[in-house]
């Protein structure tokens, strides 16, 4: 009777963190089955889509510091892979003067010693044409941010983890997870057993916890994802240096809205609102509110003139949020070699694996 298979890990979902953390044991030789309930690849959780803003501009150290390593993984990742997944862009981040957020963000980037450029309300369009600066709101550029390419680099972790003997599993869906010394995860089609579980399923992440007992205070929403058509092509684009930017507040909401050159669909930015309505992401489809999109169109109509004000095309995304907007990362509070990652939505590519966590 041949032994039964017990793996090092079982990782389940298969979106940026899922995938990178996959990756990165199998780095270190430890035996890994990801499993994913959708067909690979899909546009049903929150990791894809062509880019993603990657930076240090944040109101708290950690995540800067957290920034220093994940710029030289996503380094080492494309020298292995042989492939591109960051550009260099910029970030400009506007907000009003003497604001909150806008102000931590700054004294962050100053206290890290981040390369960044003040713009002055005489000599900001001279660097940032075709913007509107707000009344009374400040400008800083973060130099090194820029543009991961997102689905490029999901592709490549989940290649790169196959090549190192890694075993994917898609459109398996988790029925049951049984705790122990030996962790047992029931799917669709099949029984598997590994002595860890790393859980990092995004919006479903509390259907698969109640298996084990615990609940999150979890939010999911589904974000509007907007395309704007350029009125003179080329005005916004990446080849001209157009940068990545976060709107941190301004007249039409509290919340940011951010925005991306050029690139993705030829002649269209990319602007979102960083804030969705609450939807049930096995019916996402169902929640149909475009408040968001409201308030989009009067702020490009009123600070980026070079953008039709209608969005050219929208796609979707959802977001998984905690209370305080920062994400869980920790250790089953009963089952040591149980670890969840969740609420990564605002900050998912910021940093691509925690794979040192204890307990995987």
């Amino acid at each position: 009777m041949s032994q039964e298979l017990v793996y090092d890990c079982i990782v389940i979902g298969a979106g940026v963190q899922g995938s990178f953390t996959a990756y990165h044991l199998a780095k270190k030789n430890k035996k890994t089955l990801l499993l994913e309930q959708f067909v690979l690849p899909h546009t049903r959780g929150s990791s894809h889509g062509q880019t993603r803003i990657i930076r240090k501009a944040y109101d708290q150290d950690y995540y800067a510091i957290m920034l220093e390593e994940c710029y030289k993984l996503w380094a080492q990742l494309e020298k292995e892979a042989g492939v591109r997944l960051y550009r260099q862009t910029g970030l400009l981040v506007m907000g009003p003067e003497g604001s909150q957020y806008y102000e931590m963000v700054k004294a962050t980037l100053q206290r890290n010693k981040v390369p960044m450029v003040a713009l002055t309300r005489d000599n900001f369009n001279q660097h940032i044409p075709h913007v509107k600066l707000g009344e009374g709101h400040g400008a800083v550029v973060e130099v090194p941010a820029g543009i991961l390419y997102a689905d490029r680099a999901l592709k490549t972790a989940q290649g790169q983890f196959q090549k190192l003997g890694g075993v994917i599993r898609d459109k398996e869906m988790v029925t049951d997870i049984k705790p122990g010394p030996v962790v047992t995860v029931v799917t669709s089609s099949g029984v598997y057993k590994a002595m860890s579980l790393v859980i990092t399923a995004g919006p479903w992440a509390n259907r698969l916890l109640a298996y084990t007992g615990l609940e999150l205070p979890l939010e999911v929403a589904k974000i509007n994802v907007c395309y704007w058509k350029e009125k003179v092509p080329g005005s916004y684009d990446i080849k001209k240096r157009f940068p990545c930017f976060i709107q941190t507040e301004s007249e039409e909401s509290k919340e940011h809205i951010y925005g991306l050159p050029s690139n993705e669909y030829p002649g269209m930015v990319k602007i979102c609102y960083h804030m969705g309505s609450e939807a049930d992401p096995d019916n996402r489809d169902q929640q149909t509110d475009r408040s968001d999109i409201d308030i989009l169109q009067h702020y490009v109509a009123r600070c980026l003139p070079g953008l039709e004000p209608k969005p050219a095309v929208v796609e979707s995304c959802l977001y998984t949020l905690t209370p305080d907007r920062h994400f869980v990362l920790d250790q089953h509070p009963a089952y040591s070699n149980i670890v969840i990652g969740a609420g990564f939505s605002a900050a998912a590519f910021l940093r691509e694996t925690f794979s040192d966590a204890k307990g995987s």
